[in-house]
């Protein structure tokens, strides 16, 4: 059978499906362990959930409020996981993350069939695991919203991009027009889904690394620099795009009488290139300073990314690598709004760099900077879990603990020390070995930190109390004063109340409702329980921290007494 086949079975996809795996693999566990992240996530999935409800798969809602946030993408893939896997009464958040799990096996999958054919299948193996174990790409595989599935089809659709220019970089004879039709249809198929799940993200991705080729390689005179970009396939290309996206824009529009797009592009994308919208401003350098952190264990490998960008630029291969990378974080790191995943989608061509630095002679700068940012990222790890254990933890946490503060330092210094020594085997062995049980470990340490998950505590207080209305047993909705987490409103179904007054919870407690108050809002809602005459029964407080405010939380559980 030919290598250049599509089969399965094709040498040229056995390291891409390997990479998928294990990407898959790492990122399953923590989906079964987290609950229902605020507030993205569960918005998302919230949103997803009401479309199930109402077979409405035009408009994105939260609750009786119109979602005029991103594209309808990742809500189709979202409600087709839930009705293929489970109900959408059962309010299961793993059925709403499997294609986050599917995004970020894609991306290694896509990150090792590039660098498969940028340089060797060895090589490309090793790129496609390393980055479905890096810190950053294995916690948005777990997390229901968009960023595993853009930073798979944007992974994609560069690969796809960088075969087409490093194949027109390599011809012998400038005339030359190469067949590269299958290349050309998956690029085009890639982004043209990039952008109904993220609209603008995926187009920038593209316009920051195509500018960048193309000013650098006119600047050295490349002969026929931009044939590439010209024979792209721009007009069918185009017109797949728009099959992708057309219908579901035209039908919003017509939904919304155009107001989706003013609030989207007006209200939520707008505001992030100018201010710090909702509170996310950062300096630019933030996500330089995460990115031992968020790149780990590949932050073992920084250094020799490094050098291989001073030393190989000129090589075809490098330069994508390097024009993927820096005009895009670049971008994100001016950007007054800052998240950490944002550069998420740069990535890839930063995992291609540090590959490569694994196969040249390092010089000893290098060296001292693999290990001082990889044992810093490695260390950013341990601190962070160490915090939740004393802050929010309990004697049985330590031993998670311990596991991270092993895996990131103890099995990545040695790692740090086989690169070192050149004894490469051994230390992918090592860099593996790190990422994956410092993850699963921190996330574990994460799901035990119980003061941090109050809307699944109130869950199991309203369950244990015999107030849960999805028992039947009380009047229903729930509803809730002071404290109006979207993990909270998913979990208990979309009719849950978020009482804006004292006086509308007072008046659910009134139907017979189970009611639950903020401790500042306590006060307030007793006074208007007394005037209307009740007498209402604390049932129960829970406490506990919100990690969304950063503020601590008191919520008091309360019945009709009759």
């Amino acid at each position: 059978m030919s290598s250049k086949t599509f089969s399965p079975l094709s040498p040229d996809l056995r390291g891409p499906l390997l990479a998928a795996i294990v990407a898959f693999l790492v990122g399953l566990p923590c989906a079964l362990l987290i609950p229902p992240l605020d507030r993205d996530e569960s918005r998302f999935a919230q949103a997803s959930s009401q479309m199930l409800e109402t077979k409405d798969f035009i408009n994105i809602s939260y609750q009786d409020r119109p979602r005029h946030k991103k594209p309808v993408g990742i809500h189709w893939l979202q409600a087709t996981s839930t009705a293929l896997t489970s109900d959408v009464a059962a309010r299961d958040i793993l059925s709403y993350r499997w294609p986050s799990l599917f995004g970020a096996a894609l991306a290694a999958f896509a990150m090792s069939w590039g660098a498969g054919f940028l340089f060797d299948r060895r090589q490309g193996l090793i790129a496609g695991v390393l980055f479905g174990v890096s810190f950053l790409l294995s916690s948005e595989a777990f997390i229901a919203k968009t960023d595993a599935v853009l930073c798979g089809l944007t992974t994609l659709f560069l690969m796809a991009l960088a075969r087409i220019y490093v194949t027109y970089r390599q011809r012998t004879d400038p005339s030359e027009k190469p067949k590269l039709t299958k290349y050309k249809l998956i690029f085009w198929l890639a982004f043209g889904g990039s952008v109904l799940i993220k609209g603008p993200i995926g187009p920038m991705m593209f316009a920051a690394t195509t500018l960048a080729l193309l000013g650098w390689d006119l600047k050295a005179r490349v002969p026929a620099a931009a044939d590439w970009l010209k024979q792209l396939g721009w007009t069918w290309g185009l017109l797949i795009t728009a099959l992708i996206v057309g219908p579901w824009a035209i039908a919003i529009t017509i939904a919304t009488d155009g107001a989706f797009w003013g609030t989207a592009i007006g209200d939520d994308f707008a505001p992030k290139l100018v201010s710090g919208s909702e509170g996310h401003f950062a300096w630019p350098g933030y996500h330089t300073l995460a990115l031992p952190l968020l790149f780990f264990p590949l932050s073992f490998l920084l250094g020799g990314a490094l050098q291989t960008a001073l030393s190989r630029y000129t090589e075809p291969a490098v330069r994508f690598a390097i024009c993927w990378f820096v005009p895009g974080f670049l971008i994100f790191e001016a950007s007054p709004t800052k998240l950490v995943h944002y550069p998420l989608p740069t990535y890839g061509g930063l995992v291609l760099l540090a590959v490569l630095g694994l196969s040249i002679p390092l010089k000893t700068w290098a060296k001292v900077m693999n290990t001082g940012l990889g044992l810093f990222g490695g260390f950013l790890i341990t601190a962070i879990a160490a915090y939740g254990l004393s802050e929010f933890g309990h004697a049985g946490v330590a031993v998670l603990v311990t596991i991270v503060a092993a895996a990131a330092l103890l099995i990545g210094g040695l790692a740090a020390l086989f690169l070192w020594r050149q004894h490469m085997n051994t230390a992918l062995a090592c860099l593996i070995g790190a990422g994956v049980v410092a993850h699963l470990g921190f996330v574990a340490t994460l799901s035990e930190l119980k003061p941090l998950w109050m809307s699944r505590n109130l869950e199991t207080a309203l369950v244990e109390t015999g107030l849960d209305p999805r028992k039947g047993l009380q009047p229903g909705p729930v509803a809730t004063l002071g404290y109006a987490e979207p993990s909270f409103v998913f979990a208990m179904g979309t009719e849950t109340e978020l009482a804006d007054t004292p006086e509308q919870a007072a008046a659910a407690l009134l139907q017979g409702r189970p009611v639950c108050v903020e401790g500042r809002h306590d006060a307030e809602f007793r006074k208007a329980v007394s005037a209307a005459g009740l007498r209402p029964r604390a049932v129960k407080t829970i406490e506990g921290y919100n990690y969304s405010n950063g503020d601590p939380v008191k919520i008091t559980l309360y019945q009709l007494q009759k």
